[in-house]
């Protein structure tokens, strides 16, 4: 038979999981997350993202024809494909704004009419 590993006691009342570091005012703990940690974190993923996007666009650069409406001309592969994601994004964005412009002012109009 094999033995179960024991379980850590939490700490009591007397054993606080903060410490005072000078009188009356508390240490403010270790392991918690702050803005400017999460701000560093998407910084550091967005610059991880534009290296790889970039690493795409170079090893896609042979040269497409691309037609739109009345314009043509030829641009890399890598190069369209990130125009395209670009477009997409603004696109997005615009129908999100739209969306809370609309919630915003239904918010609005109810506030006036109560």
């Amino acid at each position: 038979m094999t033995a179960l590993p024991r379980l850590e006691e939490e700490p009591s009342a007397a054993q606080s999981p903060t410490e005072f570091s000078e009188v009356g005012t508390l240490a403010v703990p270790q392991n918690i997350r702050s803005r400017i940690s999460a701000a560093w974190f998407g910084m550091v993923a967005a610059a991880l993202v534009l290296v790889l996007r970039m690493i795409f666009i170079f090893q896609n650069m042979r040269s497409v024809k691309i037609t739109h409406v009345t314009l043509s001309g030829t641009i890399p592969v890598g190069v369209a494909l990130l125009f395209a994601a670009i477009g997409g994004l603004l696109l997005a964005g615009l129908v999100a704004s739209l969306r809370i412009w609309q919630l915003h002012h239904r918010v609005t109009q109810g506030e006036k009419e109560t």
